[in-house]
């Protein structure tokens, strides 16, 4: 892709990240938030977040792979409440890293908004075509949902990342090995408090209830 076409990409990414926000917002996300406020491990995913987003340009090293943590964030907190914390998030990377606009509004898109829009579309279609159990809650929309949703926003990334930033200087083919590297990394970590979760804090899953996922 020509890079000469970096503002008209920027704006495309500018408009689809506007709009997924404008309808979050319409849905009235902050009902998910009970009196006592978010829970402890919504709070420090998203702060860790911005941190993830930037991680290559704080190390001053472009082949690092960044994490989203959006899919986590969606099974978390509810997916229009994740996709209203993607703002404040993608800003604060953004100042953090020294990103570009065109690259902080890149990010937002493809590190947030689609990875926890395709986790929702993988979530319903799980709960619409496959038995509600425990198991299939964890290991569905905990791990495999979450790789395809990353390996998925992670390739149509990489496919206008020359019109946004200059390259790592890999190869595409290893620049997509390592994001479909790091889509497993970050599923398995997801996967595993997921779980932990499930077990010991329930609650702090809007995704998740014993009504509907634990066999009667």
């Amino acid at each position: 892709m020509d890079p000469s076409s970096a503002p008209i990409t920027g704006m495309a990414e500018a408009l689809a990240a506007v709009c997924l926000v404008a309808v979050a917002v319409s849905l009235r996300p902050l009902r998910c938030i009970g009196p006592a406020g978010p829970a402890w491990v919504w709070v420090a995913t998203w702060a860790a977040m911005p941190v993830l987003w930037s991680l290559d340009r704080l190390l001053a090293n472009p082949i690092v792979p960044v994490m989203s943590l959006a899919p986590l964030s969606v099974l978390l907190a509810g997916w229009p409440l994740t996709v209203v914390m993607m703002a404040p998030v993608a800003l604060v990377a953004g100042l953090a890293g020294h990103l570009e606009p065109f690259e902080a509004v890149h990010r937002l898109l493809w590190l947030g908004l689609a990875p926890a829009t395709l986790t929702l579309l993988f979530g319903a279609a799980s709960r619409r075509w496959l038995p509600r159990h425990l198991f299939i809650y964890i290991l569905v929309r905990g791990f495999f949902a979450i790789i395809v949703a990353l390996a998925l926003a992670g390739t149509a990334a990489l496919a206008v990342a020359p019109a946004v930033w200059p390259a790592s200087g890999l190869a595409r083919g290893d620049q997509w090995l390592g994001t479909l590297l790091a889509a497993f990394g970050e599923a398995t970590i997801s996967g595993l408090v997921v779980a932990a979760l499930v077990a010991f804090r329930p609650h702090h899953l809007a995704t998740y209830t014993d009504r509907l996922y634990l066999p009667r």
